[in-house]
């Protein structure tokens, strides 16, 4: 990499014009559309929305699953989405409005970024690459955590290199502002919201020869900003919750970047075709990177950097999900707009056709929504009486509690006593983990199989969401069982309560 020092570039500033509202007007639209849509994608969309739901029904501060502290992810997600149902109302639109609102602070980011640095048409190249890039605009509609720590780790890079554009001071105003929105990158998935950011920006003021200027970056007046944002949340859980740091730092960071116990196995060069792949058809004019750019060496090669560090750091772990790269969208985004400004490149209709795609992926999902427990949930809260108690049969169905608005755990009947939990990562250990926080809480909701037939007891009936094969069991234990409603690979039936005899 170059030692150029970067420097601000004064027409690219002069060129940056009033505030771009249309810009913004047209981005939250685009944004904004289509999360209403379709039902709740299982497992992630039901499990992050029924999260937010529990916490909007009691403490805004702890994320709870079923009833149970649920501490796999912090809580940044939940509280979006929790303000947005307590406004709009609980519905899949409100719990996908924290993701749009992420989504649209990473791409106005870039956007103010490409402006200052590279000018106006830049910048609304980028955009557009970006909003439509299908990685992007279906993450920026999903509910679960990657767009958001992708949101704040772009927000916090672009915040430090503006602190740092000067070779000579560094400007404390972006220093202090990049740290916060490390801190914000932590409540939003954890230690990679800081991690990353340092993994970018230091080898690349390295590279230059900026050591100085990479130590300065450790200002207290940063370090402060960062635990302002992150202490108050962290330490309250902790003195709450003593056992939290171990598991939501140690098990939750440490052993799922190190472990091969979990799913969703890949090899080593996953991102690499996954994350072009998922940009197309934008990614396709990279192959023009080989050729020279007129953009100073020092800021190409923060793009080049930032896309190495984030595709090399998730290639590492065993495990790789699909989002975990979003945090290296906005520089690709960046590469592609430099290359397609530098060969006077015809985007608008390219543009189009990438539109249209992301458009009918969602499409797609609407279509492919045989998987959603809505229609069963809904005939759940209306036939519903208050005292009935709910029940799930050897799974958790996620999107049940949000979309039949429950607002008392339900009971989840399956083998807890079972060694081998802690080894498999899935449903039963996410609520066993959550468990380990409130035993009484835990002994209350999740039941071994031999109190199935305790089900209807005291409670004036008795609602089971199960599986089609689990209802002969069911019958068997439980008098009256009735089927209310079937959807596929679920089921929901009914028992009359009635009143047990109390043991010895």
């Amino acid at each position: 990499m170059a030692s150029t020092p970067v420097t601000p570039d004064p027409r690219a500033a002069r060129a940056a014009g009033p505030a771009p509202w249309r810009e913004a007007l047209l981005l939250a639209l685009w944004l904004l559309a289509t999360i209403g849509l379709r039902p709740l994608l299982l497992p992630d969309e039901g499990r992050y929305a029924g999260v937010a739901w529990e916490m909007l029904q009691g403490s805004p501060l702890v994320p709870r699953l079923d009833g149970l502290p649920f501490f796999h992810k912090p809580p940044l997600l939940y509280w979006l989405d929790l303000g947005a149902m307590r406004l709009l109302g609980v519905h899949a639109f409100a719990a996908r409005l924290g993701p749009a609102l992420l989504g649209f602070g990473l791409a106005w980011a870039l956007f103010l970024h490409l402006r200052r640095w590279h000018g106006m048409a830049a910048a609304r190249i980028g955009l557009v690459v970006l909003a439509t890039s299908p990685l992007f605009f279906i993450g920026a509609q999903y509910v679960n955590h990657d767009i958001g720590v992708a949101a704040c780790i772009t927000a916090a890079v672009l915040a430090i290199v503006r602190a740092v554009e000067d070779p000579v001071r560094t400007d404390r105003r972006w220093l202090v502002a990049g740290w916060a929105l490390c801190g914000l990158g932590v409540l939003a998935k954890g230690l990679i919201g800081i991690v990353l950011p340092a993994f970018v920006i230091g080898p690349w003021l390295l590279a230059q020869g900026r050591w100085r200027q990479m130590l300065a970056l450790l200002h207290p007046l940063g370090l402060l900003a960062f635990a302002a944002v992150v202490l108050p949340w962290t330490g309250a859980m902790q003195w709450r919750y003593p056992g939290f740091f171990d598991y939501f730092i140690v098990e939750q960071h440490f052993r799922r970047f190190t472990g091969t116990d979990f799913n969703n196995h890949m090899p080593f060069w996953f991102f690499a075709v996954v994350l072009p792949a998922l940009m197309l058809p934008w990614s396709g004019w990279l192959v023009a990177l080989r050729r020279t750019l007129p953009v100073a060496p020092a800021r190409l090669g923060l793009y080049l950097w930032w896309v190495v560090a984030i595709v090399g750091f998730f290639s590492l772990p065993a495990s790789k999900l699909v989002g975990y790269v979003m945090p290296a969208l906005a520089p690709m985004a960046a590469l592609v707009a430099l290359v397609l400004q530098a060969r006077g490149t015809p985007w608008r209709g390219v543009a189009a056709a990438s539109a249209l795609l992301c458009l009918g992926l969602v499409g797609l999902l609407v279509w492919k929504d045989g998987a959603s427990h809505r229609s069963l949930a809904h005939t759940l809260a209306a036939q519903r009486q208050p005292g009935d108690r709910v029940a799930f049969i050897d799974a958790y169905y996620y999107d049940v509690p949000f979309y039949a608005r429950l607002r008392q755990p339900v009971v989840v009947v399956s083998g807890w006593s079972a060694p081998d939990i802690a080894l498999h990562d899935n449903w039963r250990k996410e609520l066993a983990d959550a468990a380990r926080f409130s035993p009484d809480r835990g002994a209350a909701t999740l039941w071994d199989w031999p109190r199935l037939g305790q089900l209807d007891c005291a409670t004036p009936r008795v609602w089971i969401v199960a599986a089609p094969q689990q209802r002969a069991r069911l019958a068997a234990a439980l008098p009256g069982l009735t089927l209310v409603r079937a959807v596929r690979g679920a089921e929901l039936l009914s028992a009359p309560g009635r009143t047990c005899a109390v043991g010895p």
